[in-house]
Order: C-alpha cells, then sequence, then structure tokens
C-alpha cells in the first residue's frame, strides 16, 4: 500500500509510478477490446470512487451509487473484470516495489530487516546464545508450511503465470538500465501480457479433479520451492559462518520442508481414493526427479575438469569407474563421467518408481537407487572431492543447491498428509468389528469401554479386517487408502507420507481408533511398539479447544501410547483448527480460546515429558485464522514453539505466497526466522498479567454472546 507519509511517499515513488504503468496499459486495452464507452464509465467510477474515498463526499457516494444501478448486467461483469485485473497488477507492483525496498536495504548496509534470518541470528548473539544451543536448535527443528486444497482457490495457472510475466518485465525495468530500444520491447511484452490476461477468464468455471489440485499445486515447486528452498539454506549457512568460525564445514539438517494435504485429505472428499493417494506420489516424484535429472545435466557440463590438471579423491575415481561412460572424449575428465553415471542410476531410478522415461538418455545401462540416501551419498563424493582439492568455489554452485533438493525433497517432493473425520474412523472400525466379534456393538459402548476395546486390540498383532469377508464402500476405501500408504512408504520413503490428521477429535477413542487402523495397513506394529506415522488429533470447535489439554492428558498417561512415542523421539503433534472455531465462537473467542488451549496443552506436556509440536489451521483470511505469520508465530505463548511449528497454507493464499520466487523465499524465511526467535529467545515468556487475563476472558463472554445470538439464534439470518 502507498503510504502517506512524506519520507515514506518519498520512496514509494516506484511504486506509484509502476502502478500509474500498468493501469495505462490495462486502460488502453479495455479501451481497445471492449470500446470507448466501457473504458469511460471505468474512468467515471474510478475518479469517483477517489473522489468518495478521499474526501468522504455524500455526492460523489450518491454519484456512485447511481452509476453502478445503471448497469446492465454485462456492462456490470466487464466493469468487475476491468478492477478485478487493476487489483492483480496493483499487488504485484506491490511486490515488486516490496523486494526493491528489501534490495535498497540491503545494499545500504542496514542493519538486518525484522524477519530475516539475518535479524534473528543478531538477535540470538545479543541474548547471549550459544553455538550450541543454536546447533541444538537446528538440529531437531522443523518448519513446514503444508499447502492445502481448498474451494476458494478459484484462479488459473494460466492467469498466475501471465502475472508472474508482469512481474518479471516490472523487475527487469527496474533493475537493468535499459535502451530506448530494450524499454519498447518490454512495454510491449507488458501490454502483451495484459492483453493476454484480459481475453483469459480469471476463474475457473468448472471443479477441478483432486488430480488437477495436485498439479497445480507441484506448480510452485517449479515457481519457488525447488530453486529457492536451497537458496534459503545456502544464505543461512553462510550467515552462520560469517559470525563464527566453527560453522564453516558445518551444513544445516532439512528443517525447513514443504508438506501437503492435496490428494491425501479426505475429510468430506470422497474423490480421495487410494489410487489417487498413489498417482499423487507418482506425480510428484516425477516432478522432484525431472529436476534433479535436469540439473546433473547442467552439471555435467559445467564440471569439464581435466585429471592432469587438477587432483581427485580416491573415491570420486571409483565413482567415475563404476560409471558407464566409456567416451573416450571423457577419459580424462572424471567428473563427468561420475555426473554420467549418477544421471544413469536416476533414470533407472525414475523408469523403476514411476515408469518415467528421462528427458535425455543414458549413456549406458546402471542399476537404480534403492533409496534417496545412495544418490545423496554419490553427490556428496562430487562435492568432498571438489572441495578438498581446491575447487571448493565450485562446489558452491550448483552442486551445492542440487544436493540440498535431494537432502529435502529426497524422491517424494512433498510429505502428504492423510486426513479423515473421526466418525468415518469409529464406523470403519465398529464394522471391523462387529464383523470379528459379532455383537460388540462398538457404537453403542461408553468411552472407557471403548478405550478398554481398542487397547486390547492394540495389543495383539492379529489383523481384524479379513480378506475373505466383504465390508461396506467407505470401511473398504478406509482400509484401502492406509494399505496405500504403507505402499507408498516403502516405495518412496516413510517421509512420503508421515502424518495423519483426526478431524473432529474430542475423546481418547479417536486417537486409538487411528492407532488400530494403522496396525490394520502394518503402519504400526505393536509388538516392535513401531509406528510409522504421525497420529494428530485436530480439535477444531470451541467445545473440542476448552477440551483438548483433558483428552491429551489421558492420552498420554497411557503406557500403551507412550510406548509408541518412545519411537517417535517422544514428540507429540497436536493440531488447531481457526476456521471452525471460528464459525463457531466468532473471531474474539476463537482467538482466546486458541490461546487459552496451547497455554494448557504446554502444562500437560511437561508434566508429562513429551515434546509438543503444534499445527496451525490458519487459514488465508483473518476470519479464518489468517495473518502475518511473523507476527501471529512470536505472539504463541511461551513454550509453544518448542523448535517446530506446522502450518497451513491454505488454497486462496497459495499464489499470492509462493508464485513470485522472491516473495516465496521471503515468506519461507519468515516462518524459520520466528520459529528460532520464538524456541530460543522466548521460551519461557511469562504468562499475562492476571488482570488481563479477566479482562480478555470478560471480553470473550461477551462476544460470545453477541456473535451466537447474532449467527445462530437469529431467525433468517443465513438468508
Amino acid at each position: 500500500m502507498v503510504s502517506n507519509n512524506p519520507l515514506e511517499a518519498e520512496k514509494d515513488l516506484p511504486l506509484r509510478d509502476d502502478i500509474r504503468l500498468l493501469g495505462r496499459i490495462l486502460g488502453d486495452t479495455v479501451r481497445e477490446q471492449e470500446g470507448e464507452t466501457i473504458f469511460d464509465i471505468v474512468e467515471r467510477i474510478r475518479r469517483t470512487s477517489i473522489r468518495f474515498h478521499r474526501d468522504e463526499d455524500d455526492t460523489a457516494r450518491r454519484d456512485l451509487e447511481a452509476m453502478l444501478k445503471a448497469l446492465s448486467r454485462d456492462r456490470t461483469t466487464q466493469i468487475i473484470r476491468a478492477f478485478s485485473f487493476f487489483s492483480h497488477l496493483a499487488n504485484i507492483a506491490e511486490d515488486q516495489h516490496h523486494i526493491r525496498r528489501t534490495r535498497a536495504h540491503t545494499l545500504a548496509l542496514s542493519a538486518p530487516r525484522v524477519g530475516t534470518m539475518a535479524h534473528a541470528l543478531e538477535r540470538t548473539r545479543e541474548a547471549g546464545i550459544s553455538n550450541a544451543q543454536l546447533r541444538g536448535f537446528f538440529a531437531t527443528a522443523l518448519v513446514s508450511p503444508v499447502l492445502t486444497a481448498h474451494p476458494t482457490e478459484v484462479r488459473r495457472k494460466s492467469a498466475i503465470d501471465r502475472e508472474m510475466e508482469v512481474a518479471q518485465l516490472l523487475a527487469e525495468r527496474d533493475r537493468v538500465e535499459l535502451t530506448p530500444e530494450e524499454r519498447a520491447t518490454t512495454d510491449e511484452a507488458l501490454r502483451r501480457a495484459v492483453l493476454t490476461l484480459w481475453q483469459t477468464n480469471i476463474l475457473r468455471r468448472t471443479r477441478l479433479a483432486v488430480l488437477d489440485e495436485v498439479a497445480n499445486g507441484l506448480a510452485y515447486y517449479d515457481y519457488t520451492f525447488l530453486r529457492e528452498l536451497p537458496r534459503l539454506y545456502a544464505g543461512l549457512e553462510d550467515q552462520l559462518r560469517s559470525i563464527d568460525s566453527t560453522w564453516n564445514d558445518a551444513e544445516l539438517p532439512p528443517f525447513l520442508r514443504i508438506g501437503s494435504w492435496i490428494g491425501g485429505d479426505r475429510d468430506g472428499n470422497p474423490f480421495v481414493t487410494a489410487e489417487v493417494l498413489r498417482q499423487t506420489l507418482r506425480v510428484q516424484s516425477h516432478r522432484a526427479l525431472s529436476f534433479y535429472l535436469d540439473e546433473l545435466h547442467l552439471l555435467g557440463g559445467e564440471l569439464s575438469l581435466d585429471a592432469n590438471l587438477v587432483r581427485t579423491s580416491e573415491e570420486l575415481r571409483q565413482l567415475a569407474e563404476r560409471s558407464p561412460d566409456r567416451s573416450p572424449h571423457r577419459q580424462d575428465e572424471p567428473y563427468r563421467r561420475a555426473i554420467s553415471g549418477i544421471y544413469a542410476r536416476l533414470a533407472a531410478t525414475a523408469w523403476a518408481l514411476d515408469r518415467f522415461e528421462a528427458p535425455r538418455g543414458a549413456v549406458g545401462e546402471a542399476p537404480a537407487y534403492e533409496a534417496v540416501d545412495e544418490l545423496q551419498a554419490d553427490l556428496d563424493i562430487l562435492h568432498r572431492s571438489l572441495t578438498g582439492n581446491g575447487s571448493e568455489t565450485l562446489a558452491r554452485g550448483r552442486l551445492r543447491g542440487l544436493r540440498r533438493a535431494v537432502d529435502v525433497f529426497g524422491f517424494h517432493l512433498a510429505a502428504v498428509d492423510l486426513r479423515q473425520n473421526s466418525d468415518v474412523h469409529e464406523r470403519t472400525l465398529g464394522e471391523l468389528l462387529e464383523m470379528a466379534r459379532p455383537g460388540t456393538g462398538y457404537g453403542a459402548l461408553a468411552e472407557d469401554a471403548r478405550i478398554g476395546l481398542l487397547l486390547d486390540e492394540l495389543k495383539t498383532a492379529r489383523p481384524l479386517a479379513s480378506p475373505f469377508l466383504s465390508y461396506s464402500a467407505e470401511a473398504a476405501s478406509e482400509l484401502a487408502i492406509l494399505r496405500a500408504a504403507a505402499e507408498v512408504q516403502l516405495q518412496y520413503g516413510k517421509e512420503a507420507v508421515p502424518n495423519y490428521v483426526i478431524s473432529k477429535t474430542d475423546g481418547v477413542s479417536d486417537i486409538l481408533e487411528v492407532a488400530l487402523l494403522l496396525k490394520e495397513a502394518g503402519l504400526l506394529r505393536p509388538r516392535e511398539g513401531e509406528l510409522d506415522v504421525n497420529i494428530i488429533p485436530l480439535f477444531e470447535t470451541i467445545a473440542d479447544l476448552r477440551n483438548c489439554s483433558r483428552v491429551m492428558d489421558e492420552l498420554l498417561e497411557l503406557p500403551e501410547y507412550q510406548r509408541l512415542l518412545e519411537r517417535r523421539g517422544r514428540t507429540q503433534e497436536v493440531m488447531l483448527g481457526y476456521s471452525d472455531s471460528n464459525k463457531d465462537g466468532g473471531y474474539l473467542t476463537s482467538g482466546w480460546e486458541l490461546y487459552k488451549a496451547e497455554i494448557a496443552l504446554i502444562e500437560v506436556f511437561r508434566r508429562r515429558d513429551v515434546r509438543l509440536r503444534l499445527f496451525h489451521g490458519r487459514g488465508g483470511s483473518v476470519g479464518r485464522g489468517g495473518g502475518p505469520s511473523y507476527q501471529a508465530i512470536l505472539a504463541q505463548p511461551g513454550g509453544a514453539v518448542q523448535g517446530s511449528i506446522r502450518i497451513t497454507e491454505q488454497g486462496e493464499v497459495i499464489a499470492s505466497k509462493y508464485s513470485n520466487p522472491e516473495v516465496g523465499r521471503r515468506n519461507l524465511e519468515i516462518l524459520g526466522a520466528a520459529t528460532l526467535e520464538a524456541t530460543l529467545l522466548q521460551p519461557d515468556r511469562a504468562a499475562p498479567r492476571d488482570e488481563f487475563l479477566a479482562a480478555m476472558a470478560e471480553l470473550s463472554a461477551h462476544a460470545y454472546r453477541a456473535y451466537r445470538s447474532l449467527v445462530y439464534e437469529t431467525d433468517g439470518f443465513e438468508r
């Protein structure tokens, strides 16, 4: 937004210029495509709106109302499109201005900006945080934005691609001194992009299939994640080395990762099936392997080092010898031969995993990698040989980014969470029990009786389901998707499907039901006490938030469940729902109950000596828990952010955060910086004073009554 502060306004002049330029191009496009009449109406509405907004002019308000009421349906659509596109273009200009200001701040060698890793590290130094504490944080941290599909995301990739083109052209105009001819060429390219936008329907008219949603989500890996996440890690490692030489040889663990619900979230979506889950991982893997193969091809072109001119390690020479590359032209180029061999093995892996043909033929046959660790090990050989023989600068180029990408994305690209409603689990398990032990009547049992029955079943390795019995479509589908998850873990690694979220959790039995269903698929093995996925209860309503600490206390008291947690680092994740609690109790009460729930959970987990990881189900809008991520993370109660946090990135905001690479990297950095600060600088921050808590409780009670009265007790409100 353009500032009214005189000093800030001067800095905002480039933003004003960009908005004027894009507005002029859009205006010309509207005039050329729709005619002078529509253009004149748009201009009159724009000028009258400015007068009304700036001067609070009642006459302008009446004029505006009259103009809008006089529009036909077709003209209304044209006017809405014009102003919608102007808003999108203005947002693009604002994003570019934020990037411009950030670059200017960095070039001026000013103090690090709030929300950057540099600022977070500076604060830790000032607070006396030791290297050991920093290393401890990175060793156990997990920061994960989780992409979710959402019905409010109706924008098309075609439109987003053109908007990205506009952003790139603005950046080029800003950063390069163009000749008059070059500037004219850029202006024409901007006009083409805006014209294409105008002639493209910005919204979808038909509902997407699940795999279409998966494909849309994958676009952000091309835009941002595959390249910008490795750059973020590299920048952070370099910052650590610049402040302390003990970090010189250190490489950070992959603490910042991307998660996804797309293709695994079947709560209310019957189209997410076992086959869809398999296809989701297949197309995700395809995207990751395609990227690695392309980068290896380019890396081979770069590392033309001659063995007669440079030293190489023995393990690099052995790697080159194992390569099927026997070209006489490369016999003295061990790095190229080694990379050809890695490419050949990865091409074989792509075929074995996904039946995906590598874009460029391998030089010969080679065995597929059994696991991503083997690929990492080969890339590490290249790295060690370069750094150990005077070529560290080369190791810090494309190879560094590729090694980090493989480390973060593996063969699966993104961790896919499974999610289902507790009512479905109850029905499915009730059916399995009834078929195995007629007369069980699970659905009619009290909570204590359910818990006892479930614990008894969890002590035995005997499955409930039989291949010789027929089950309802719902139960069969639930069993099938869990078996598919087990297959996917074997194929791509356990990080491919690491979490199971239980919607509408309101009791311990809801969690144990999922444990028992996981046992049916071999994802929980009671004799060994091994659990292959995190079981994550989701507390959503006001009542559930008030009850969640009691539920978790009862769960963590169970020796059988504690045994499972031992193999998972005594870490338990809990998800808190913002949107449903908002709908249930209103904005103020939702926020207050979430805050109180976190405080209560912190106390329970401390007493039980279990590490708490919170998963925040925040939406994009303020009314659904959205807002600035940095402030939101730092506003958590002391002890709530214990080195790890997961946050949903819902469909309608993913494009705004991650379609532009620089904006995307900035958003990822904000999450990491805020988590570091919240963990190390305010782990036991004092609770607010009693009178503040009392005031909030009173405000919440009033707000809750008013909200419920309006929304739930006002006859005809929904109309």
